[in-house]
């Protein structure tokens, strides 16, 4: 069990420093995986970056995700999921949620410029994965912008989503706690688990 989100990411950060003189940038899912993100960046003095990918939830049961979109458009689905409901709704989810990835980008990164990607390490940090759908797009999304390297860094993740992740393009997964002991949920790993506010994310990502 995890006290919580930087207890998480000083442990990640210790599985890490190998690559610390590696020309290494921390890409970080907001809002949570930004807490995690921060521990790793600072141990290896690396810089930090949000990588932002909108899960679109189930109509019927909006936490399970069915679908992942960037601020690109770009779109990852289970496809049996997404062949199960309206296009048409999923259409409008899609755009709705392309949208919010913008917004949010331009919220978290400000004037601050993108960090430069291509032939360098990237350590991509959440705080846990779930259905694995934002976080296998953020791999795919990386793996286009010709990383040297691509290495996940979670504490709590299922099983059958490292071999996605891999098969993604990811070279590497980092992983705190056993995967065939997930408990379902990523929350159910930590003893505190409180929702990242936006005003934390902008000002880890400010230090």
């Amino acid at each position: 069990m995890l006290k919580n989100r930087n207890e998480a990411g000083k442990l990640l950060a210790k599985t890490l420093v190998k690559y610390k003189d590696d020309r290494v940038v921390v890409l970080a899912l907001p809002r949570g995986g930004v807490v995690l993100g921060y521990e790793v960046a600072k141990a290896l003095k690396s810089p930090l970056d949000v990588i932002v990918t909108r899960k679109i939830g189930h109509p019927n049961n909006p936490e399970y995700a069915i679908c992942a979109v960037d601020e690109k458009g770009s779109l990852l689905c289970n496809e049996l999921e997404a062949k199960s409901v309206d296009p048409d709704w999923l259409q409008g989810e899609i755009e709705r949620q392309q949208k919010e990835a913008k917004r949010r980008i331009a919220l978290y990164r400000g004037k601050r410029k993108p960090a430069e990607i291509e032939n360098r390490v990237i350590i991509i940090v959440d705080d846990g994965i779930a259905t694995g759908l934002t976080i296998r797009l953020a791999v795919c999304s990386v793996k286009k912008q010709n990383s040297k390297k691509i290495i996940v860094a979670v504490p709590v993740t299922p099983a059958e989503s490292i071999s996605e992740l891999k098969k993604e393009g990811a070279d590497e997964i980092i992983v705190l706690e056993p995967p065939e002991n997930f408990m379902g949920a990523v929350g159910a790993h930590y003893l505190q688990f409180e929702q990242v506010e936006d005003s934390e994310v902008i000002n880890l990502l400010q230090k």
